[in-house]
């Protein structure tokens, strides 16, 4: 009755790799948000220079308009890292939903798979192990395209939640600075 305990083993190893990959995900979505925030705060890093050279060469004049700019660039920088922050945050719980209900299927079709061994086992004909074995494999293939279909809509709907708050950001920055500004 070695079937019996490789069962668990397996269940136990199957829960072991979708927790790994879990892990993994996690930290490549932590890992593109943090290079993401680098990105961000290089890119405020240079506009910064850019309005301190443009303040020593029109100190008088354009002080007061630097530094005004600044606060509007600062503001704006802050909300397109907010932006990406929850995107990251949405990717990394969808990933997180999608890597449980994985687990969910490989834990259900394992047990599925036990149950039909067994089954198989108690078997007295050749037509009834056959029409068992067919039963199987109908239900298997059944469940797998049910579930191919349910994680395709989850990933779909992932990736549209995620690109929203970026999409808006986009907009914006079309809208603030596609518009010609006027000379002062």
């Amino acid at each position: 009755m070695t079937t019996t305990n490789t069962a668990p083993t397996t269940t136990t190893r199957a829960k072991k790799v979708v927790a790994d990959a879990t892990v993994e995900t996690t930290a490549a979505v932590k890992d593109a948000a943090e290079t993401t925030v680098a990105a961000a705060q290089d890119a405020v890093t240079k506009n910064y220079e850019q309005a301190v050279a443009l303040t020593k060469e029109q100190v008088e004049k354009a002080s007061k308009k630097a530094f005004q700019a600044y606060e509007e660039l600062t503001s704006f920088n802050k909300e397109t890292v907010d932006a990406l922050v929850l995107s990251s945050t949405v990717l990394a719980k969808g990933l997180e939903n999608l890597s449980k209900s994985f687990v969910a299927y490989a834990q259900s079709s394992l047990e599925s798979s036990v149950s039909a061994t067994k089954a198989l086992l108690a078997v007295k004909t050749l037509r009834e192990a056959v029409d068992l074995q067919s039963e199987f494999a109908k239900a298997s293939f059944d469940t797998l395209i049910s579930e191919a279909t349910k994680t395709s809509e989850l990933s779909v709907k992932l990736a549209n939640e995620a690109i929203e708050p970026i999409s808006a950001r986009v907009n914006a920055v079309v809208t603030k600075f596609g518009k010609p500004r006027l000379a002062a």
